[in-house]
C-alpha cells in the first residue's frame, strides 16, 4: 500500500445535504477517513455518492451549468414536493504536516436556486474561526455571483475585504477565485475537490485497447487502464510488482501482467498465466480479475487522490477476497479519504462500526441516514466476537434492510 507522505491529506470531517434528490435533509457527522454506505436499492447511497461527484464535475470544465444540465436540472435534481433551494455544505481541514498542529477546521457552504431553466448560485461562502475567542467569520461570501473574498494566507476578521463581481451568476466564486494565487485558502479548496476521483468501473471500458503512451491516473471508468500499467511499469515498478504479487495470491496461476505496444500505436493489456508462454488478452479475461486489478492499481497510486470514491466494489469479485479488498481499503485511508457503497456483508465484516452508515427510507420517502456506531447494541455484541456484516445480516440494523 501507499507509503505515507511529509503530509496528511485534507479531510472532511461533516457533511449537509438539502433538497438534492432523496436527500431531503441529511447530515453527516464525524466523519472518519474511510466511510461505508450500506442499504437497500434505492435508500440514498448512489445520491450520496453523485452528490461528490456534482461538486467535483462544478469545478471542472464547463462548470455548474454542465453538472446540472446532466442531472436533468432542477426537475430531477430537488427532493420532490420541495421548493427549496439545494444545498451542499463541508466542513474539512486541510492537509497538514505532522508537527501536531491542528489546522482551523473551514466549512464551504453552496446553495443553489434555478431562474429561467439556468441554475444561479444563491449564496456560496467559506469560513473559519482561526483565533479564540473570535466567532467563525467569513472570508469568502457571495450571492448571486457578486460579493467579498479576504486574501491572504491566514484571513483574519480585521483584514480588508475585496469587492467581486464574478460576471455571471451561474458562476462558482471558488472555481473563479481558485485560480489566483492571493487567494491560498480558495485555491487549496479548489484544487482538494477536483482531486477527487470517483469510480464508475467498468470491466468492458478496461478492456479497451487504446493509443499507447504512460498515463498517471486511472479513469472513472478504467478505459486507460493499459495506460496506466505503462506508467507504473516505466516509472513505479516497484508499485507494479506489489500489484503483481496481490493479484498471484486471488486469481490462480496468475505469472504477470504486461502492457505490450502494438505496431498499430496502440497499447494491449495482457495476463500472464502458468504454465502458458503466451498472455490472455484482456479482453478475453474474467470482469473480476479486471476489477481487481484496476482496485489494486487506484489504491497504489503513487500520488494518491485526496478522496476515492467505489461504488459496490463486491461486484464481479468472489466474497472470500472482499475482507481484504476492505483491508486494503483501509490502509489507503490513511492517504485517502475514501467513500464506498456497498450490499456485501463480507465487505462490512471488514469494519468497524464508526466507519459504517446505514440508509434508508422514511416514512415521507426520503432517506435516513444513522451511523452504526449509534445503533443500540452493536459496540457490545462486537466487543463479545460478533462481525458487523453479520450483525446486519441478522437484523440487528435499525435501517438498512431491504424487506
Amino acid at each position: 500500500m501507499n507509503q505515507q507522505n511529509d503530509q496528511s491529506p485534507s479531510r472532511i470531517e461533516r457533511m449537509t445535504v438539502k433538497n438534492y434528490r432523496a436527500l431531503r435533509d441529511v447530515t453527516f457527522k464525524s466523519l472518519p477517513s474511510l466511510t461505508v454506505l450500506l442499504g437497500a436499492n434505492g435508500s440514498g447511497k448512489s445520491t450520496v455518492f453523485d452528490v461528490f461527484a456534482f461538486l467535483s464535475e462544478c469545478f471542472q470544465e464547463g462548470g455548474l451549468r454542465r453538472a446540472w444540465d446532466k442531472r436533468g436540472r432542477f426537475k430531477e435534481l430537488r427532493s420532490r414536493d420541495q421548493d427549496g433551494n439545494i444545498v451542499i455544505e463541508l466542513a474539512y481541514r486541510e492537509h497538514a504536516d505532522f508537527s501536531g498542529i491542528k489546522h482551523p477546521r473551514i466549512t464551504y457552504h453552496l446553495e443553489i436556486r434555478e431562474e429561467g431553466a439556468r441554475p444561479v448560485v444563491a449564496h456560496e461562502w467559506m469560513r473559519w474561526k482561526r483565533q479564540q475567542p473570535a466567532a467563525p467569520f467569513h472570508f469568502l461570501n457571495f450571492k448571486e455571483g457578486k460579493g467579498q473574498v479576504i486574501s491572504g494566507e491566514k484571513p483574519e476578521f480585521k483584514d480588508s475585504r475585496i469587492e467581486k463581481s464574478l460576471g455571471s451568476q451561474d458562476l462558482l466564486a471558488v472555481g473563479t477565485l481558485g485560480n489566483l494565487r492571493e487567494n491560498p485558502r480558495v485555491m487549496a479548496l479548489k484544487k482538494f475537490i477536483t482531486g477527487w476521483h470517483l469510480s464508475y468501473l467498468s470491466a468492458n471500458s478496461a478492456r479497451i485497447i487504446p493509443d499507447a503512451g504512460p498515463v498517471e491516473k486511472l479513469s472513472q471508468t478504467g478505459d486507460n487502464l493499459a495506460n496506466v500499467i505503462q506508467f507504473l511499469k516505466e516509472q513505479h515498478s516497484d508499485r507494479l510488482n506489489t500489484i503483481t504479487e496481490t493479484l498471484r495470491r486471488r486469481v490462480p496461476r496468475l505469472e504477470g501482467i504486461d502492457a505490450d505496444m502494438l505496431e498499430s500505436g496502440h497499447l494491449l493489456l495482457k495476463v500472464r498465466d502458468a504454465p502458458f508462454s503466451t498472455g490472455v488478452q484482456a479482453k478475453y479475461l474474467s470482469d473480476g480479475t479486471l476489477k481487481m486489478l484496476a482496485y489494486l492499481v487506484l489504491l497504489n497510486d503513487p500520488n494518491p487522490s485526496p478522496l476515492i470514491g467505489l461504488e459496490e466494489p463486491e461486484n464481479y469479485l468472489h466474497p472470500k477476497l472482499l475482507i481484504e479488498l476492505a483491508e486494503e481499503c483501509n490502509q489507503t485511508s490513511g492517504q485517502s479519504q475514501m467513500l464506498i457503497t456497498t450490499h456485501s456483508p463480507f465487505f462490512i465484516n471488514g469494519m468497524q462500526p464508526e466507519q459504517v452508515w446505514a440508509l434508508g427510507r422514511g416514512v415521507n420517502g426520503y432517506t435516513r441516514v444513522e451511523r452504526a456506531a449509534d445503533m443500540p447494541g452493536i459496540r457490545e455484541m462486537m466487543r463479545k466476537g460478533a462481525k458487523l456484516g453479520d450483525l446486519w445480516m441478522e437484523g440487528y440494523f435499525d435501517m438498512g434492510d431491504p424487506r
